[in-house]
């Protein structure tokens, strides 16, 4: 179990969970809500690092949004920056998947004075992906559809539990290769609940999002990772961030969609000790 902490900053206050051993490392999703379970990548990476799940403004027990701090992408980079201040580290490494991939892209570019490296995975330098028929947030992936519905009831509160949880698991589905790994995280002691205001919030300032120019110029290290069936964010996207970036590199799991920490666990889980060992 990671161990809960709530900590002042000159941006507010917010949650986290530590555990591990080794050099400092923030790990955290933009529209997830953690606890002490922590997930199952940040589980794996405290093996090899001292992690910080940190949740963002309106998750847990972390202050919420207000006119001057929002849910943007932006603002969250500069929560992290603050929340490093108060934990007194010069420098730590960011860990993402998703969401949390793309804020580390965010990071590097913003701050890269304060990054030892990124690990990062299942990510775009841009909406682009979005665009893209091989994911399922395009109108022209034949999962669209359905995947609007589903978010459109789990977001009617009078909606019952085990109805969320078929939900839930439909959504799951379309993200997985092998099909069998659900019934397997199912069984896994995890947290990151879905906060779908705050994928609401993502939603709206995605339109904006697109660092490619700048990752050309930021020197910081980028361990960059991607299933090759990736349905949420296509692996050409992640193949090109770490293209882009002049300390990138690409670690691609063949048997995997967007989760190949469960999917291929123990190839994801040599990948994370090689970010302690690559020179």
């Amino acid at each position: 179990m990671f161990q809960a902490a709530l900590i002042d900053t000159e941006r507010g206050q917010f949650e986290l969970f530590k555990k591990g051993k080794g050099p400092p490392l923030a790990f955290t999703h933009l529209y997830s809500e953690f606890n002490e379970k922590g997930n199952i990548m940040s589980q794996a990476l405290s093996e090899h690092y001292t992690v910080h799940v940190i949740n963002l403004r309106g998750a847990g027990r972390s202050d919420d949004q207000t006119d001057e701090y929002t849910y943007s992408m932006d603002d969250a980079v500069h929560n992290l920056e603050a929340i490093r201040e108060s934990l007194g580290f010069d420098e730590w490494t960011f860990s993402g998947h998703s969401t949390g991939g793309f804020l580390a892209l965010k990071y590097a570019v913003i701050y890269p004075d304060s990054l030892t490296k990124i690990i990062a995975g299942g990510l775009c330098a841009s909406c682009e992906y979005m665009e893209h028929p091989g994911s399922i947030y395009c109108k022209d992936n034949p999962n669209n559809q359905r995947m609007k519905e589903i978010f459109a009831e789990l977001r009617k509160p009078e909606r019952p539990c085990e109805e969320r949880i078929a939900l839930s698991k439909e959504w799951a589905m379309m993200s997985l290769y092998r099909k069998d790994a659900y019934y397997e995280l199912l069984n896994r002691k995890e947290s990151g609940r879905t906060l779908m205001s705050k994928i609401d919030y993502f939603t709206s300032e995605l339109k904006d999002y697109d660092v490619r120019e700048e990752l050309k110029e930021t020197p910081v290290k980028a361990h960059i990772y991607c299933g090759r069936h990736d349905a949420q964010c296509p692996h050409v996207f992640s193949e090109e961030a770490a293209d882009l970036m002049p300390e990138g590199s690409l670690t691609t799991f063949e048997y995997s969609n967007h989760s190949p920490d469960i999917e291929e666990e123990e190839k994801f889980k040599t990948f994370l000790e090689s970010t302690i060992n690559r020179a």
